[in-house]
């Protein structure tokens, strides 16, 4: 099981989160305005995602902070 890992860049009002230990090698694809996926060079699998501009968007009320991304959560 791997486990997410996310860092904020509070200068930059970037997260990034991860899927174990960020890839340099990963293609990123913009999927939606300011949310960027990483993928897995060959599987082509999600590896991690990066949200511009977080905190405005946090601020903003729902819906408009959903993600188009699915996760499964286990507790480890």
């Amino acid at each position: 099981m791997t486990t997410l890992q996310y860092y904020f860049d509070k200068e930059a009002e970037v997260l990034y989160v991860s899927q174990g230990e960020p890839r340099p090698d990963a293609d990123s694809e913009e999927v939606d305005d300011g949310v960027v996926a990483r993928f897995d060079p060959v599987s082509r699998e999600v590896v991690g995602f990066t949200i511009l501009n977080f905190l405005k968007r946090a601020e903003q009320e729902l819906p408009a902070v959903i993600l188009p991304f699915r996760a499964e959560l286990t507790v480890v």
